[in-house]
């Protein structure tokens, strides 16, 4: 599931005609035409009303 060739619409769902189908995705498998994609990491947007919310329940908690 992370291989640049991954896509849940393609035939056993993988763009590469060369390799050989996996049927279990999750557990350990071995394809020699494997290459990991290559994302950037954006941290998930908050509008800190959770974060303030969850530290006001701390001070409450431990009386700060």
């Amino acid at each position: 599931m992370n291989c640049t060739a991954y896509d849940r619409s393609a035939a056993h769902q993988c763009r590469d005609r060369r390799a050989d189908p996996e049927m279990d995705k999750h557990a350990g498998n071995f394809c020699e035409y494997f290459e990991f994609v290559k994302r950037k990491f954006t941290p998930p947007k908050s509008d800190g009303t959770r974060e303030a919310a969850a530290r006001d329940q701390m001070r409450k908690l431990f009386g700060d």
